[in-house]
Order: C-alpha cells, then structure tokens, then sequence
C-alpha cells in the first residue's frame, strides 16, 4: 500500500515563487506542514525539470513530504520522485502507469462525475478534483465546479481526493466537509513574503476543519 497525505497538497508555480525561487517555497512549505509537493512548470524543458526536481527532492529528503512531477514522465523517473501527476489531456492513466512502473503514486485531473467515474482505482492512487473556483494560475482550466460540483465528483470517486481551484484557508472546512482527503493549493502559498507562515495556517485551518 503506498502512503501519502493528501492534507496540504503545494502545487509549485514558478512565475509566483520566483521572488524567493521553488525550492525555498517548497522547503518553507513543508516546514509549514504542507505533506506534498507538486513540481509544475508547463513551460521547462525535461532537462530543467530534472534539476529543479532533483534540486526539491535534496531539499525534501528526511521531511515526510513527497514530491511529485507533473505531466513529465521522463523527469519523474529520472528525479526519482515520489509520483507523477497527469491532466486529462496530457497521456492516458494506463499508458502512465506503465512507464512509471507500480510503486510511483500516479494522481489524475477530474473535472467532471463522468471523468471521475471512469477512474480504474488499480491504476490511478488519487484524483486532483476542480477547479472549484476560477484561478489565474491555471488560464485554461475548465468550468469552475464550486463546493456543491466537488461534493458530487467526490462522491463517484474511487481513490483518494484532494480539492484544487483557487483555494484557501477559509475553504478548509468547506472542501473537507464536500469528502475532499486535502486541499491542493498554488497562490495562497506560493509568491507569499513568508511561506512558511502561509503554510501554516493553512495547516492549522484544515486541522481545525478535521475536529
């Protein structure tokens, strides 16, 4: 069985981080109490994924935290890294999880009850559900879902969730109470002056939300 906490789920943008840079965010952030740590940068070569994840994974090692790359399976297998998250649009679940072999956590993008339905739990370990609302770091995502939309995926989902889409730490409550695992986050923690203190209260709200 493969372990990780979806709790406090950091989605690294660099535009946002560049003030303080990826790593650093990242570190702060796990210091901060975030559990995941997600390498996104849609327009680095695999070559600069593969030392920036290498880069992360130093900064991670002995923290508990995991750390998983988007869409780039090549830099995910050459980093080593916890797990590979893929979009609908990027190569299909199972054509992933065949290069990324069984061990590596493989996440997923679901936007709608359809998609999340379809989910084959032998192949995918959790689904990024959202957006819930409207977000500037993602121009292109989908139709926002809202708390009612993200109740509803949820519960057709077969793996583990966590809530992504302009969220905060005031939606703690309501994305744990809509069957949310955690709360994957990019802005609310990323280009903020201190991400440490970003993080942790974010960890606090969702800890709360779990009383």
């Amino acid at each position: 069985m493969k372990s990780f906490d979806l709790s406090l789920y950091l989605v690294l943008d660099p535009v946002l981080c560049a003030d303080i840079g990826m790593i650093e965010t990242a570190r702060a952030a796990v210091a901060g109490g975030a559990t995941i740590v997600q390498l996104r940068d849609k327009h680095a070569s695999t070559r600069a994924m593969i030392e920036t994840g290498l880069a992360l994974k130093q900064a991670l090692a002995g923290s508990g935290a995991r750390l998983i790359v988007n869409d780039d399976v090549e830099a995910a297998i050459a980093i080593g890294a916890d797990g590979l998250h893929i979009g609908q649009e990027d190569l299909n679940a199972q054509d992933a999880r065949h290069m990324i072999g069984p061990d590596m956590i493989l996440g997923l993008s679901v936007e709608t009850e359809a998609l999340a339905s379809a989910i084959d739990a032998k192949i995918v370990d959790y689904a990024g559900v959202g957006p819930v609302f409207a977000t500037p770091t993602k121009p292109d995502h989908k139709q926002p879902i809202g708390f009612d939309g993200l109740t509803r995926i949820i519960g057709l989902c077969p793996v583990p969730t966590v809530a992504i889409g302009g969220l905060k730490a005031e939606h703690a409550a309501d994305a744990l109470a809509a069957g949310a695992d955690g709360l994957a986050v990019v802005s609310a923690i990323c280009g903020k002056p201190d991400p440490m203190a970003a993080t942790t209260f974010i960890a606090n709200a969702i800890k709360e939300a779990r009383k």
